[in-house]
């Protein structure tokens, strides 16, 4: 079974202007001469994170890791404004454009798959392969599986917590509940409501019970900017038209690409990597048996490492 490899450090960073009022954290680890790959962080919101860079031989790669637009590293924090899906694939151009990259594998998961897609979608010809985990397609039905009906069946006791912000009359629509409360002037009920909705999606997140993947998610910095660029985009949908990347995949359907996803996913439910397959045959699709969401559990590290493997003998 394959394993993370060692911890390593940057060997630069950037700060990227991208128009007021963000600057982007951007990181390169690994081979500076290696293959270009960036990882694609999920959330939205969720910052990335130094495991992520060992998912590569670092001598093989040069790793890219940036925090998207208001969290993690990249400022201001928590921000909204100027905050879409459409904001974030420019500004994965301009990382690539700013680091002389031609070409570069996307490595992507949940959200990070969702945007992966669209980016390549956009730009094609500057995407050489993908590796896509915990696929999530961002479309209605499954934001309303995690925030409404759907996954509180399996986790009736966490989703109790989940409820505890919201008074009963406003629990047939949780998503715009939240919304209210994360975006309102009331700081003490937008933290309650941040930790109560990323103590939700840590608990949930893997197959056996995690608590450093809670820890990192109920951590209040993390919590705040997950939970209100969460909540902001999936109010909006993810600034995504119906069923977009479905109805665009003939735009890639000539990049290499990998899926893979824990059967037992609750967050990102299977259904949405099985259509994205079926829309997309020439994908290798891989279901790990014994495994739910996390990037962190053993048979989803097992196949992301071996992946990236197989990727780096045969994408230059």
């Amino acid at each position: 079974m394959f394993t993370l490899f060692p911890d390593i450090v940057p060997f630069v960073k950037h700060s990227i202007d991208v128009g007021p009022p963000y600057i982007l954290y951007v990181e390169e680890s690994g081979n500076p001469a290696g293959i270009p790959v960036v990882v694609v962080h999920g959330g939205p919101g969720a910052g990335c994170e130094p495991f992520q860079r060992r998912f590569f031989d670092p001598e093989r790669y040069r790793i890219i890791l940036f925090d998207q637009r208001g969290c993690g590293r990249s400022t201001p924090h928590g921000e909204l404004v100027n905050n879409t899906t459409q904001d974030l694939i420019a500004d994965m151009e301009r990382i690539r454009q700013h680091l002389g990259i031609e070409r570069w594998i996307l490595f992507g998961g949940s959200w990070g798959s969702t945007l992966a897609l669209v980016y390549a979608q956009a730009h094609p010809d500057r995407v050489s392969g993908m590796i896509l985990r915990g696929i999530f397609l961002c479309t209605p039905r499954e934001i309303a599986w995690f925030y409404q009906d759907g996954a509180n069946r399996i986790f009736p006791d966490y989703w109790q917590d989940f409820l505890q912000p919201i008074p009963a009359h406003e629990q047939n629509d949780m998503l715009h509940a939240y919304y209210r409360r994360l975006t309102g002037t009331d700081e003490l009920a937008r933290m309650s409501a941040a930790k109560a909705w990323s103590t939700w999606e840590g608990r949930t997140a893997t197959l056996m019970p995690n608590k450093e993947v809670v820890k990192h998610f109920t951590n209040p910095f993390t919590a705040l900017s997950l939970a209100r660029i969460e909540c902001h985009y999936f109010v909006n949908n993810a600034f995504l038209a119906a069923d977009q990347i479905l109805q665009n995949i003939a735009q890639i359907a000539q990049i290499p690409a990998t899926i893979i996803h824990g059967r037992y996913d609750v967050i990102c439910p299977l259904e949405s990597a099985w259509a994205l397959h079926k829309a997309w045959p020439q994908t290798k699709f891989n279901v790990i048996a014994n495994a739910g969401h996390s990037a962190s559990e053993k048979g989803i590290i097992d196949a992301l490492v071996n992946t990236t493997q197989d990727y780096s003998k045969h994408i230059s």
